[in-house]
């Protein structure tokens, strides 16, 4: 393992950063889009689910060859070729004329920015220090942070001058930029930094029969998964059908949001180094915060159309802890199984998130169809959420108690 310096490694981060700048900013327009697209289209809110959720279906379908392909090849390599995909994703996304066609662009562009955050993990394994892992981490969530915002109130007022499609167009074309950036400023994945050839192919058992990973798992289904859910798409559809708002309100309230988990992101960054220095790693960070998150969805869900963008903001942001699960899973293997290791974990994350983007709108559109008003179906579908997070953490917490994870590795 060859760490870099501190210059080097300042470069290798910027690069990856705007990749997964690009990749947010793709995962999150369609919540924009929503009104414009189910006007356009003829949507309901199973279809809207169902076209957002095909981009986290791309994602998640990658993941367990993606992790092979990491620990084999390098994350150049391999961000190289599956960015190239996501460009021609929006090419196609622009040129799309029915909602089949622009299903089929979206699962493509989930598959091309798969390895957006997962590349950079496997790859601080083994270019920084434990401690800096967890603040890279975080400030990667950062990065995706600032494009989750600029899909937001810039996509809005982009509309009316350019429209969607051109939107799509410009996006290829940084994309374009960054596949060269790509190529230009990461490290070779040599033998001193690559998994040895036998370990690349000894697939994901160990990784799976691990008692920590089974015990982290459920956090990944539902709260890590449903929260990217919610904020790339229901956030939206709740302001709007719940509390109230017009579009342009609902897109000022996301962008509000998204800029609020930009900071939360930036202080975990800041703030882990020390924490870790302090003996409160990542499991105990979780242990006290996802409760946290818990209490505020079910707040939320009690208070319905008094509840505004302020309450969703602040229910994401003391549900932000999950974001420590990716560092700590990854630390929990060695460097030559790593990639493997972030990559089932974000399967498990991505096949939540698909599931919670359409599901909650099919419970609705369930309800809406036995005569429940919007308010009362997504007060419902977020109230039964609630309950589905607090599983999740007993099984995390229970697990906690039993678990054999090994300390962190260097």
């Amino acid at each position: 393992m060859t760490l870099l310096p501190a210059r080097r490694a300042a470069q290798v981060f910027l690069v990856l950063a705007v990749g997964y700048f690009l990749s947010s900013v793709m995962r999150a327009v369609t919540g924009t889009l929503a009104p414009t697209l189910a006007a356009e289209l003829t949507l309901g809110e199973g279809q809207l689910g169902l076209l957002a959720g095909s981009y986290f279906l791309g994602f998640a379908a990658m993941q367990l060859p993606l992790g092979a392909w990491l620990d084999r090849h390098g994350p150049r390599r391999v961000l190289v070729g599956l960015l190239s995909v996501a460009a021609v994703s929006c090419v196609a996304f622009a040129l799309a004329g029915t909602f089949w066609s622009l299903l089929v662009a979206r699962l493509l562009g989930g598959i091309g920015v798969s390895a957006c955050l997962m590349a950079p993990l496997a790859g601080y394994r083994s270019w920084l220090a434990p401690h800096l892992q967890i603040r890279a981490s975080s400030w990667m969530l950062m990065s995706g942070s600032v494009g989750l915002v600029a899909a937001t109130l810039p996509v809005q007022w982009a509309l009316p001058v350019i429209g969607w499609r051109p939107l799509f167009g410009i996006l290829a074309a940084l994309f374009a930029v960054t596949i060269a950036g790509t190529a230009w400023q990461l490290p070779a994945w040599t033998a001193a930094g690559a998994a040895p050839p036998v370990a690349a192919r000894t697939g994901y058992g160990t990784i799976l029969r691990s008692r920590y990973f089974r015990s982290i798992a459920p956090l990944a289904l539902i709260p890590y998964g449903s929260v990217i859910a919610v904020q790339t798409l229901w956030a939206t559809q709740w302001m709007t059908h719940v509390a109230g708002y017009s579009p342009q309100e609902a897109a000022n309230g996301l962008f509000a949001i998204n800029l609020t988990m930009l900071v939360i992101h930036w202080l975990w960054g800041t703030i882990t180094p020390r924490l870790a220095s302090a003996g409160l790693t990542a499991d105990r960070l979780m242990r006290w915060g996802v409760p946290l998150g818990v209490s505020a969805l079910a707040a939320v869900a009690l208070a319905g159309d008094r509840a505004g963008w302020g309450a969703l903001a602040a229910c994401l942001a003391l549900a932000s802890s999950l974001s420590m699960a990716h560092p700590a899973v990854v630390m929990a293997f060695p460097p030559q199984q790593a990639g493997r290791a972030a990559t089932a974990f974000n399967l498990l994350l991505f096949l939540g998130a698909f599931g919670w983007q359409w599901l909650i709108g099919v419970f609705v559109d369930r309800l809406r169809a036995r005569q429940w008003s919007d308010i009362a179906s997504y007060r419902a579908a977020f109230g039964a959420l609630a309950v589905a997070w607090a599983l999740a953490y007993v099984w995390f917490a229970v697990g906690g108690l039993r678990r054999d994870r090994a300390p962190p590795r260097t």
